[in-house]
């Protein structure tokens, strides 16, 4: 389960996203920090310290990747965590992919409605042209 722990500052560059994870050296409490702090969060039985903006949202993404690691690791017999590490990430990349298409793919009934408000759109256009 991934957890956080109100830590000072330590070596650990600033980043804006989890680009940089380093191994801590002791058990986490349950607590995140705020603001650009140290948090430190347990990921598949490892302990990374890591920082950020957002204590809350990297505490919510290291929970995620924990889920996921465990998920695979009980659909695999492998014990290997840079398999397991990869084989998750692989998951949430497909996810992601998926819901970018969704996104990116309009539904027919949103198309319809851009063309008619781009057809009264060009209307008033053309009227306001005419008038003024």
């Amino acid at each position: 389960m991934a957890t956080a722990s109100k830590e000072p500052p330590t070596d650990v560059p600033t980043t804006d996203a989890l680009t940089k994870a380093v191994p801590a050296k002791d058990v986490p409490a349950a607590n995140a920090v705020g603001g650009s702090g140290s948090v430190r969060v347990e990921i598949f039985d490892q302990v990374y310290n890591l920082r950020g903006s957002d204590a809350d949202y990297i505490l919510k993404l290291a929970e995620y990747v924990d889920s996921k690691m465990r998920a695979v690791s009980e659909q695999t017999a492998t014990v290997d965590s840079v398999r397991l590490a990869v084989l998750a990430a692989l998951n949430i990349a497909d996810e992601y992919h998926l819901l970018k298409r969704r996104l990116e793919t309009a539904s027919p009934e949103a198309r319809q409605r851009a063309i008619k408000l781009a057809s009264a759109l060009d209307e008033v256009l053309q009227d306001t042209r005419r008038t003024g």
